[in-house]
């Protein structure tokens, strides 16, 4: 037992130093060495509790992300084959199988519609990767699909590191791939363009990479079929880039389990009336608004599916920590306003901003009883533009 307490040790302070190298600018080749030889032979789960025990101690995430590199650089080719009697990245319509097309048609792209086009530097060359950047835009619904599907399940199962260092990845090659287009479109396009081209494909391969031969082994060791079924019925909420998805039926055991998750329950006797699940469902998914329910414990209860929907939820989100629901860069921007309403220093906080032809207005309230105790907060979020540009006055019903 004290061995592996101490090759735990052993093992984080060699993370420790190789962050600090990567920090003082070394390449990830001149770090890999020493790296690979302190966790040949270790999982991935093994490594990635490592890193959460940094985390813990208060190693920010930033930093941990400094390992993905040299995490794919060591294992690439190595890690060994998960045998299954059946393996789920094979089955139609099964959440891993979806993933892995979404990336060979990522990797398509890329070999396609950008790479033969990188040489030249000409005109037509510039217009043709702008296209293949435009195509390859769909990295956005793969990377949310992975961080609002996916991720909490990985939480759940006390896997927290991972998720919070690869969602951070996911926000850089956003950027990144924001950045190009942007300078593309602007007619540039030389050696300097070509080398941010380059690294930045590299990184999509590279989380294609991370995706399927460590985070996917993960989950499947850990998630049960009921579990995947959800992530299954939900994917669609998200969006969908493959042109068309069979629908996955588990076995029969399976298809039980997920029954009993959608039970219907008795009355739910408000103060003021009585509903059944379907009357109230309806009602609340009827409105014109998004509503999203945290309780006390910081922990998403409830969110309507109103069909004026502005941002994606899905079932997964239930019971996950609110913090874990949003990009590690705005995580003190919720936290704080979450902080503010449960303290009671504002009952309310308000936002509004532009996308695209929408101009939404975000709102979140304290939810407090009668004894003026916190109970929650619940976000309202709803598209005004409509009612901005209401004039005049309508006092009788249309024909």
């Amino acid at each position: 037992m004290s061995e592996n307490i101490n090759n735990r040790e052993y093992r984080k302070n060699v993370i420790k130093e190789i962050i600090r190298e990567l920090h003082e600018g070394k390449t990830v080749d001149e770090v890999k060495q020493k790296f690979e030889k302190a966790f040949t032979g270790v999982s991935a789960t093994e490594i990635s509790e490592a890193e959460q025990a940094l985390i813990r101690e208060g190693l920010p995430i930033s930093e941990v992300q400094r390992l993905c590199d040299v995490h794919a650089a060591v294992f690439k080719g190595s890690i060994e084959e998960i045998h299954r009697e059946t393996d789920p990245t094979k089955i139609p319509g099964h959440p891993a199988n979806v993933l892995m097309l979404e990336n060979r048609k990522i990797e398509k792209i890329i070999e396609e519609e950008i790479n033969p086009f990188l040489e030249k530097f000409d005109e037509n060359s510039r217009q043709n990767i702008l296209k293949g950047l435009d195509s390859l835009s769909i990295i956005d619904i793969h990377y949310s699909k992975k961080e609002n599907l996916l991720f909490p399940y990985m939480e759940k199962y006390g896997m927290t590191a991972p998720p919070q260092v690869m969602w951070g990845v996911d926000d850089e090659i956003r950027d990144d791939l924001n950045m190009l287009k942007t300078d593309l479109s602007q007619g540039f396009y030389n050696q300097e363009l070509k080398k941010a081209l380059q690294e930045f494909l590299n990184r999509v391969l590279e989380m294609i990479f991370k995706e399927e031969n460590i985070m996917l082994p993960m989950l499947l060791d850990t998630m049960t079929q009921d579990e995947w079924k959800k992530v299954a019925d939900d994917s669609s909420e998200i969006g969908e880039i493959l042109d068309s998805i069979p629908v996955w039926v588990p076995n029969q055991e399976a298809k039980e389990e997920y029954k009993e998750d959608i039970k219907e329950p008795g009355a739910i006797v408000l103060p003021t009336g009585v509903f059944n699940k379907e009357e109230l469902t309806y009602m609340l998914n009827t409105l014109p608004l998004d509503i999203t329910f945290v309780g006390s414990d910081d922990t998403v209860r409830y969110f309507s599916q109103s069909s004026e929907r502005i941002f994606a939820r899905t079932k997964t989100i239930i019971g996950r920590n609110v913090s874990n629901c949003h990009p590690p860069a705005s995580v003190h921007i919720v936290e704080g306003i979450v902080e503010d309403l449960k303290s009671g220093k504002k009952d309310h906080e308000d936002f509004w901003i532009k996308m695209g032809d929408k101009y939404v207005y975000i709102r979140y309230f304290a939810v407090r009883n009668d004894k003026g105790e916190y109970l929650g907060v619940v976000e309202v979020t709803q598209d005004i533009k409509p009612i901005q540009e209401i004039t005049g006055e309508k006092r009788l019903v249309s024909e």
